[in-house]
């Protein structure tokens, strides 16, 4: 949390203190009501919790914990008037019945005027949709269709006419290429949107064979997937800067089996466990047989074990300086991570981390 201003200070100095004023900083949080207290969200503008789910075509707090958590998050609002609570649905695994739910305009009415009433009880801020994905395979054996991107444009409309102007709209979508060519009517729904949370992870996923950078900046090679590349493709259709978000990822994604060969990048491997930020301290050690290195093209960092054959990839605190840098530089709305409950806890965080202050 504190980290996003705390990286912006060191690598720019005072002058981008003022600049990173309007940047949204938003997390996505999974946690409970007391966890939330071991870190420092004074200075976020935006938590997202995550998920709520569909039931019976209603959006639905699944339980009495994620209750007590949303209440609890909202009643911070009176510490830290900026902030907005938002509800998300869905999820990787968590948009089964979205397509086939969405697909009646009927279907979409409930769901627009349940996510109010929820909104409303909570006091709430909003809702972030978290379909993964309309129209393009997501998550295996889930339900995707062509009528998707219509039925995803006619949601957002249903769902701004009944929120109406008060409380946010957002979506998280795939930083790849091909969501962002079929998966939905960008500029049919930008203009009723607050923003548009571009998971600029996963980009090299769990299911690959191959190694890569799974949350580069820029590409390192023509056609290779990057934060750069959705955002000045979304830029060239005409889409507002100041509504699109880049992501950070929290967490690794790790190979085993990999071969020395240019320290395990581009290799084959198999996909194996990942590794939570505020372990990177603990794992990432020489004494453990990893070794740091960083792509100077691709902005990003990753990790060889030569001895395990382990490859990791995944967002330091010098990669998110880099993208704290590339979101002011092109006047983006914000930055968001994925997730909160993966970043060191706030007296692990000063120690590591903060030297200077970020005042808004």
């Amino acid at each position: 949390t504190r980290k996003w201003f705390a990286w912006a200070n060191t690598l720019f100095g005072e002058m981008i203190v003022q600049t990173t004023k309007n940047l949204d900083i938003i997390a996505y949080y999974t946690g409970d009501d007391k966890l939330i207290n071991e870190f420092e969200v004074n200075k976020l503008t935006h938590i997202i919790y995550s998920f709520c789910h569909l039931k019976e075509g209603k959006l639905n707090v699944d339980t009495s914990k994620d209750s007590l958590a949303i209440k609890y998050l909202v009643s911070l609002k009176s510490k830290n008037p900026q902030l907005k609570v938002m509800l998300s649905l869905g999820g990787w695994s968590g948009c089964e019945p979205c397509s086939e739910v969405f697909s009646t305009a009927k279907g979409r009415e409930v769901f627009a005027q349940s996510v109010k009433d929820v909104n409303d009880y909570f006091k709430c801020d909003g809702l972030d949709l978290d379909w993964e994905y309309p129209t393009i395979e997501g998550y295996p054996g889930h339900l995707f269709q062509a009528a998707d991107k219509g039925n995803f444009t006619e949601l957002i409309k249903i769902l701004r006419k009944t929120l109406g102007d008060k409380n946010e709209l957002s979506f998280a979508a795939g930083g790849f290429q091909k969501y962002l060519n079929e998966s939905v009517e960008w500029k049919k729904i930008m203009p009723l949107v607050n923003r548009v949370n571009i998971m600029s992870y996963d980009l090299v996923n769990g299911y690959s064979k191959v190694t890569g950078h799974h949350t580069p900046l820029y590409s390192t090679k023509k056609e290779e997937e990057s934060t750069d590349r959705a955002v000045s493709n979304l830029l060239k259709i005409g889409i507002p800067a100041g509504k699109l978000v880049i992501g950070a990822a929290f967490y690794t994604r790790n190979w085993k089996e990999v071969s020395s060969v240019n320290n395990g990048l581009y290799q084959s491997g198999v996909p194996t466990a990942s590794v939570d930020f505020k372990n990177f301290s603990s794992t990432f050690l020489p004494s453990n047989g990893w070794e740091y290195f960083w792509d100077k093209k691709a902005m990003a960092p990753y990790w060889y074990n030569e001895k395990e054959k382990i490859f990791a990839t995944g967002d330091d605190i010098t990669s998110v300086k880099a993208k704290t840098a590339y979101a002011i530089k092109n006047k983006l709305g914000g930055i968001m991570f994925w997730e909160l409950v993966l970043d060191s806890p706030r007296n692990e965080l000063r120690l590591k981390i903060v030297k200077y202050e970020f005042y808004v």
